[in-house]
């Protein structure tokens, strides 16, 4: 499997287990619909939390969380509405994005709320 796979990998679980921290339930992680991926699908309190991961080990290129286009917006929110129907869910939806950054044995996690809105 390819590094920058890895990595990924890696920030999704470290992401995981820092919501679980927070008092998040984690409902599933990598749900997928056509081309596009929610990375994790939490709840908390009475909303479904649609969660994207962005993982780096530099901040060279971009801040993980600018990695988040509003292409990736898009997929993101098409999926979530497959998810939210398939499911039968009835509750407020919230995107979050969770930005991982690992870097010299240390890492740094950002949790960004309501980080973007669905396209009306």
């Amino acid at each position: 499997m390819a590094e920058h796979n890895e990595v990924g990998k890696q920030g999704e679980a470290i992401a995981v287990r820092y919501l679980a921290n927070k008092g998040y339930k984690i409902v599933t992680q990598n749900w997928r619909y056509g081309k596009a991926e929610i990375d994790i699908i939490i709840t908390f309190k009475d909303q479904i939390v649609i969660v994207e991961v962005k993982t780096r080990t530099s901040l060279e290129f971009e801040n993980p969380k600018e990695a988040v286009t509003i292409l990736k917006q898009k997929r993101i929110v098409t999926a979530a509405d497959a998810f939210i129907k398939e499911q039968n869910i009835d509750l407020d939806c919230r995107f979050d994005i969770v930005s991982v950054l690992i870097k010299g044995g240390k890492v740094e996690v950002e949790h960004i709320e309501d980080a973007f809105s669905p396209m009306l």
